[in-house]
């Protein structure tokens, strides 16, 4: 400090003059000292505003996620589809949450933010309770429990989804960048939520008790307890919005300082070095495989299928699983693209996603398939329908007006399906079609049919019962289908026999039914006998005269009465013992079994007409039996059916930042009633429900609702091309997995079936996630969002273009 100007003292000057200046000075320094001493025990002034700016708004922020009734709780960050169409994905009251956080930290002071933390829904108010306004803490297993949680969310997608073809280009410069901002956000989220948990502490755990404990809520719904904060002001309640207008909340948590401190560094770092060792263990390399980028494990196992002793019943189109699931990547197509998005995809594709051309020369004339410079064109027809798939569906409509598409006719199984525009233009009249036909009968068929957003699945009529449960298709329909259904005992067609619900239809359009070829004839007259003898009335016959076809349509009997006016048994009936439930990898037989006389029976009575049977519980289905989640069948489906509306809607549309402009087929990896697919029946998907072999068969309620699926083991390769599916969801199936396979396998059969861009969802233990989200970050996927409270957990990753470039060694 400058203490003043020295002057040059003057000898000429007077001693009273030199002794008043000294005196003068002698009390100035006093005074000096005085004021210094007082100083020094002065508080230092505040921060200015703008100081104070840059501290607040620079913190990172948590938003919280709900169901309403709780699906995932509190914490939950922003994982918006990072594209044009991401805005859409965040709810208006997040941003203007946003916005009031940046006005709240330009206009009040240091203490105001401190004020404004301690009167938030993060800490229990003073009387004790759970949670405060807006707040959710709870999440559901699939067991029914009921838990809160913490969440650390990883940003937006690294990649742009602008165009068709904007992710061509990328590199693995683009994965480095992504995986460094994962890094950093991670860094700061971690600094959050250390600061959360230490509020949490304060509070006691109210995450919920089972809630097969409660009375009042359904078997696997989720609860959330809500109080009101009234000593909330009013710039906290604009941060801080009621819990019933806001289903993701933004909850400000700021630092003590503008710095990081060492604990929350030094546990960032042993995090990071902990992933990155875990990672290490995952070594990737490329299938190397005949198929190349269209293998199919359990269909292309060129090793099993030299050891056959007959291909007379296409036992090489069956599956023949490897000994060793494998652990290999498959390659990309060449010029690999984001596929076409649904209805556009119907009519066209990528030539580069799906490199074939055999089909177009082969049944180009026939209006399959065309090659039409970049794109595979698809004019809608095919061998009995030249015309257009929507007339010839509408002319079936018109010979058997019983047949009430999209009403009283649901779920139909198309077989031999070919590129299935049968099954995609019949979407349009509100009917969910099961295609399938061999994989390399015809090129690619069912590869083009997954490409354009219509289900298919890989599979022949051979020597097993097809993986469906019995008496679950409204309509099976077979066009042009070369199957020899007359042959040894008529077993196929018995097959079919099994699949048809009492009273559905049998739509036959072949040749057969309309040309007079003598080997034409002969084989109509053959099934004309076999039909009769299966008690299968033929209730139409009829030909279209511009397609230039006819079609025959057949009706299974509701009940016993024809098999028992029936002078010879033949087709004979099963035996009693003989479940024709039981379809994984059980032999096919001529045999016919015999309806139910129980009227409270399932396949006694025709089910509720779509939409409402989605909704309904199956008359079948009794308070005696015990649901799956313990409660009576009746009260746990409508649980189940609760439950998912309400994560669907309240979670995966709106909190987790995924595009579903861009999601068309979507499969649950573990459905139980289908409550996850009939929840998102408004969409503009369509749900592939697989229930496990070893899970509760509840597929025939699956396909009482109106829906479809399968039967499935998860050990083993399913039914399908590489980059077939945009979204696959797990409900506690991985935990499950590990209790008879190995997990690796698996994971990479994941990566097989799921497009580059595509979302997996998972549900699990808080172990299986975390050992899931180390094999996704092996494979250079990007993390959307974790989840995790009390050993429950929530992962959102989205699969990225990486492949490794070495290959694995040849067997």
């Amino acid at each position: 400090m400058a203490f003043g100007k020295s002057t040059r003292m003057d000898g000429r000057r007077s001693s009273s003059y030199c002794s008043t200046t000294t005196i003068v000075v002698f009390v100035a320094l006093c005074l000096v000292g005085v004021w210094m001493m007082t100083s020094s025990t002065v508080v230092p002034i505040e921060m200015s505003s703008s100081d104070r700016k840059d501290q607040v708004s620079g913190t990172d922020s948590s938003r919280v996620f709900e169901d309403s009734s709780g699906d995932v709780a509190e914490d939950l960050a922003k994982g918006g589809d990072n594209d044009e169409n991401s805005g859409n994905t965040i709810p208006d009251e997040l941003n203007s949450e946003t916005s009031n956080d940046q006005n709240l930290s330009e206009k009040t002071t240091e203490k105001s933010v401190e004020k404004t933390q301690e009167e938030s829904p993060v800490k229990g108010n003073e009387d004790g309770k759970a949670e405060s306004e807006g707040k959710a803490e709870a999440f559901n297993d699939a067991n029914g429990k009921t838990e809160g949680g913490e969440a650390v969310v990883e940003g937006g997608d690294s990649n742009t989804e602008g165009g068709d073809s904007d992710t061509s280009n990328q590199g693995d410069d683009k994965e480095t960048n992504t995986e460094k901002k994962y890094n950093e956000q991670e860094k700061s989220s971690e600094e959050n939520s250390k600061e959360n948990e230490n509020n949490e502490q304060q509070q006691p755990d109210t995450g919920g008790d089972s809630a097969l404990a409660e009375k009042d809520q359904g078997q696997i719904e989720e609860k959330v307890d809500q109080s009101e904060d009234k000593d909330l002001g009013s710039k906290s309640k604009e941060v801080f919005p009621d819990g019933a207008q806001s289903e993701l909340l933004n909850e400000t948590t700021t630092q003590n300082g503008a710095w990081s401190t060492q604990a929350a560094e030094s546990k960032n770092e042993k995090e990071v070095q902990s992933s990155s060792k875990n990672q290490s263990v995952y070594s990737w390399k490329l299938c190397n495989v005949t198929a190349g980028y269209d293998y199919i494990p359990c269909l292309d196992n060129e090793k099993a299928i030299k050891k056959l002793r007959s291909t007379k019943h296409y036992e090489h189109r069956e599956r023949h699983c490897p000994e060793e699931p494998p652990t290999c990547v498959v390659p990309l197509p060449d010029g690999y693209k984001r596929p076409i998005e649904w209805p556009k995809s119907r009519d066209k594709i990528w030539y580069s996603n799906v490199p074939h051309t055999k089909l177009a020369k082969y049944k180009g004339h026939q209006n399959w398939v065309k090659v039409s410079g970049e794109y595979l064109t698809f004019p809608g027809g095919g061998t009995q329908f030249k015309h257009g798939a929507l007339h010839y569906i509408d002319f079936i409509q018109e010979s058997l007006s019983d047949i009430q598409w999209g009403k009283q006719s649901r779920v139909v199984l198309d077989v031999g399906c070919g590129v299935a525009s049968f099954g995609g233009y019949i979407f349009d009249r509100d009917v969910l079609t099961m295609s399938f036909a061999p994989k390399d009968e015809h090129e690619a068929q069912v590869q083009f049919a997954l490409e354009r957003g219509i289900p298919a699945i890989s599979a022949v009529m051979g020597t097993k019962r097809l993986p469906f449960p019995s008496k679950v298709f409204d309509v099976i329909h077979c066009a042009r289908c070369r199957v020899p259904w007359h042959i040894e005992g008529g077993m196929l067609l018995l097959e079919l026999n099994r699949l048809l619900r009492p009273g559905g239809y049998f739509v036959w359009s072949a040749t057969p039914v309309y040309q007079d070829l003598p080997e034409d004839v002969g084989i109509w007259k053959a099934m004309s006998a076999l039909t009769k003898s299966m008690c299968w009335k033929m209730v139409n016959k009829t030909n279209d005269k511009l397609n230039e076809v006819g079609l025959a349509i057949f009706k299974k009997p509701m009940d016993n009465k024809c098999y028992e006016q029936r002078t010879e048994e033949n087709p004979p009936f099963c035996r009693e013992s003989d479940d024709p439930d039981a379809a994984w990898n059980i032999s096919l037989q001529a045999c016919m079994h015999k309806l139910s006389v129980d009227p409270t029976a399932r396949g006694s009575q025709w089910p509720e007409k779509w939409p409402l049977r989605v909704e309904k519980a199956p008359y079948w289905l009794n308070r005696s039996q015990l649901g799956v989640y313990g409660k009576p069948a009746p009260e746990d489906f409508e649980a189940d059916y609760e439950h998912w509306k309400r994560v669907v809607s309240k979670s995966y549309l709106n909190g987790m930042g995924i595009d579903w402009s861009k999601v068309r087929n979507v499969m649950d990896m573990r459905s139980v009633y289908g409550g996850f697919a009939a929840a998102l029946r408004d969409m503009k998907v369509w749900v592939m429900n697989i229930v496990s072999i070893d899970s509760p068969d509840t597929l025939p309620i699956i396909y009482e609702r109106g829906l479809f699926g399968m039967y499935h083991d998860w050990c083993e390769s399913f039914s399908t091309y590489p980059r077939t599916y945009d979204l696959l969801h797990a409900d506690h199936l991985f935990s499950k997995i590990k209790k008879r396979c190995k997990l690796l396998p698996v994971f990479a059969e994941v990566d097989r079936i799921l497009r580059p861009e595509g979302k997996l969802i998972v549900r699990d233990n808080v172990e299986t996630i975390s050992e899931l989200e180390n094999m996704a970050r092996s494979l250079q996927w990007e993390v959307r969002m974790t989840f995790s409270k009390d050993k429950e957990g929530l992962l959102c990753v989205q699969k990225m273009k990486w492949r490794p470039k070495e290959v694995e060694a040849s067997m």
